[in-house]
């Protein structure tokens, strides 16, 4: 009956609440009575008192004793009234039991007792007329404190009110998680009445929820005892089934007062715009922290197709599933960008990053690839109006404007694309490429914020990419020019020469490094390599001068200190650039070199059949410096021997100690059976860095047997 009365209420009232533990419930029951009794009655205090019909006690229970104070054998064969009820009341009394006697309806009143202490309390009385064996009669009481049936009263009141008129969703759930009781506001969240709800478990309730992690939570707490406060649950329920909400759940264990589990209560606040504005705010930080990661990420080299990696990597997850970065092939070598007039455009793509392994990624190519869109399709609305396309739910049409084939279409619908956004890369007034996002696994759609987000990181990566254009411009001159100055020098009678020149990567650090293999008379030959301390188009101009100053040199027979001393003046009026040089002179009649150095590192010298060594050369000071002498020192290189020159850009870093380079510069040379050319390939192989930020030369010359 108590759960009839709950479903029809919709209500916790106290059969509400008991169902769960008492008789016909789920909560402990074994056979018609429960494992343990109900503690309500402990709280009361009830006693149990039998009068006959003069009033005189025959049956004085343990809680009567407590609840007046007088043991069994004081009260029993005793008039009640007399000994109980106080005079004031005691007529009244009296009166009453007797018409209780003559009708058999039950009575029932507060009256104030006199207890074995002498203090007066009020004490609730209820009596009913029983028949006896011998067809008398005998009449059966209970009696409790009213000062506590008064609390107990208050207290259900209070609660029964407040479960009733909160705004807060509250229900009770047996330990089989299913609903025993619901209050009103909990019907609204539902939108359903208590009747539907009672009986049934969370996923029969609400079926348009997930509510694996809501029953495995309640099922904790009812195993635990540890409440689980203030969880949130995004959902929709029969109450608004066209829109999420989001709801604050908090979930308690129900204990009776002899700790047997009843179930678990649960409250539940709707929380909806409090947890969009967080949403939104949590949005809105993460929005401005990628654009943070942006501005740290994109564009630290000055090299376009890691710039436009760099901008895959944080957009890819932050903002989209995958992403592709295509720059118009007439932006790449130096060329202006052509025209978008009405055709077709040729886009060159630099990078592609997926959030996990995608079928799509290929169906845009792959990267380096030339790729050719047609008029019709987005990329190349995108780069003629220069503004953003965003397609927020992409059907089948859009998908074949999306992609640049039908393959590819068939591609990208295979792996779920289901939002595109293209974003422009303009710089200067220019589109130099475009921005391809879409969302697959990620269900949410792009939006006017999403567009506004990859529109100020592509503004940054097109910033980037128009420096490194320019950048690569320079560079490349600069490369080109030095690498006009250098000789292509064949080897002279008698030395087989090999050389290298690598340029730096960096624009500002190309241009001051050079070698030269200069013929002499008498089958001498001069070998020189050297370092302008500058960079640029500018140290590349210089260093053209003093090779060509350092071969008219040559020719005037002059000994290597010499040579060097002259050079110094001419370096000395480029200002202000100075310059590190090693100038050798070999004779192969005499098996012997001639060797004067300006500030350069030592040659190597790498005898036949025995390690390799630095030379032991006065450093002397660089070109340029004025006023200082230079040294000759002579050393052998006999047939087979190997001398190596080269500038500083082989083995100086900013990590290393130069002595400890050296000694790996060394063990490189180490080893038999290579020609020269493989000496120079393992020599760049081992100790150049792709990024190092200084070009190289190198020379290495080994002396042919005699005839």
């Amino acid at each position: 009956m108590a759960e009839t009365g709950s479903a029809e209420t919709g209500s916790f009232g106290a059969g509400g609440a008991g169902g769960a533990g008492g008789a016909g419930g789920d909560g402990g029951s074994s056979g018609p009575f429960p494992e343990r009794p109900s503690g309500v009655l402990d709280a009361l205090g009830v006693a149990v008192v039998a009068l006959d019909t003069a009033g005189r006690i025959i049956l004085w229970g343990p809680r009567a004793e407590e609840l007046f104070g007088y043991s069994a054998r004081e009260a029993l064969g005793r008039h009640a009234a007399r000994l109980l009820v106080d005079d004031r009341c005691a007529d009244l009394v009296a009166g009453a039991y007797e018409r209780m006697l003559e009708t058999g309806v039950g009575w029932a009143g507060t009256v104030p007792v006199r207890t074995a202490d002498g203090c007066r309390r009020l004490v609730e009385f209820r009596w009913t007329r029983l028949p006896g064996d011998q067809g008398d009669f005998f009449t059966l009481g209970t009696a409790t404190d009213a000062s506590t049936v008064r609390e107990v009263e208050r207290d259900i009141a209070l609660s029964t009110q407040l479960i009733a008129q909160s705004p807060i969703g509250l229900a009770v759930l047996d330990t089989e998680l299913r609903f025993v009781a619901v209050n009103p506001a909990m019907e609204r969240i539902h939108g359903l009445p208590a009747k539907d709800q009672l009986g049934r478990s969370l996923g029969e309730v609400l079926p348009s929820i997930s509510v694996e992690a809501s029953e495995a939570m309640a099922r904790d707490v009812v195993e635990s005892g540890r409440p689980q406060i203030d969880t949130y649950t995004i959902g929709r329920t029969a109450a608004d089934p066209d829109n999420d909400h989001a709801w604050s759940v908090s979930v308690y264990r129900l204990e009776d007062s002899h700790g047997q589990v009843l179930g678990v209560a649960t409250s539940v606040v709707d929380v909806t715009d409090r947890y969009g504005a967080i949403t939104a705010a949590a949005e809105a930080r993460r929005r401005l922290a990628l654009i943070a990661e942006g501005s740290a990420r994109i564009g630290t080299t000055l090299d376009l197709t890691q710039t436009a990696r760099e901008l895959a990597d944080v957009v890819v997850p932050g903002i989209g599933d995958l992403a592709v970065v295509d720059v118009l092939d007439s932006t790449l070598g130096h060329r202006r960008p052509a025209v978008l007039d009405s055709g077709p455009v040729l886009l060159r793509t630099l990078a592609m990053k997926a959030a996990c392994p995608a079928e799509g990624v290929p169906a845009f190519g792959a990267v380096g690839q030339l790729v050719r869109y047609e008029p019709d399709r987005l990329v190349t609305q995108c780069l003629r109006t220069a503004r953003p396309v965003m397609v927020a739910h992409v059907d089948e049409g859009d998908l074949a404007r999306v992609a640049r084939d039908a393959g590819a279409a068939a591609a990208l619908a295979r792996n779920g694309i289901h939002s595109y956004l293209a974003i422009p890369l303009a710089a200067q007034g220019e589109v130099r490429g475009v921005l391809s996002l879409m969302r697959g696994p990620n269900p949410r759609p792009f939006t006017a914020d999403d567009s506004i987000l990859a529109g100020e990181l592509a503004g940054r990566t097109a910033v980037s990419l128009d420096n490194a254009r320019l950048y690569e411009s320079v560079r490349d001159t600069a490369v080109t020019l030095q690498r006009s100055l250098l000789p292509r020098p064949a080897s002279p009678e008698g030395l087989e020469v090999a050389t290298r020149y690598q340029p730096a990567v960096a624009t500002d650090e190309v241009g001051g490094d050079w070698f030269d293999v200069i013929p002499l008379a008498g089958d001498r030959t001069a070998l020189v390599v050297g370092d302008v301390m500058g960079s640029g188009i500018d140290a590349a101009a210089a260093m053209g001068r003093l090779r060509t100053a350092t071969a008219t040199l040559a020719d005037l027979d002059l000994p290597p200190s010499e040579v060097l001393r002259h050079l110094d003046k001419i370096t000395a009026g480029l200002e202000p650039y100075f310059a590190t040089c090693i100038y050798v002179e070999y004779d192969p009649h005499s098996d012997r070199c001639r060797i004067a150095g300006a500030g350069h590192l030592p040659p190597a010298l790498i005898p036949a059949g025995r390690p390799p060594e630095l030379l032991d050369l006065p450093s002397g000071a660089p070109l340029g410096v004025g006023g200082v002498p230079f040294e000759t020192t002579s050393a052998p290189l006999y047939p087979g021997d190997q001398l190596v020159l080269y500038t500083d850009g082989l083995v100086e870093t900013r990590r290393d100690a130069i002595d400890d380079r050296l000694g790996v510069f060394l063990g490189v040379l180490d080893g038999p059976g290579r020609s020269l050319e493989e000496t120079c390939d393992r020599l760049l192989d081992t100790l150049r860095d792709p990024y190092d930020q200084d070009d190289v030369a190198v020379l290495i010359a080994r002396p042919r047997p005699h005839p």
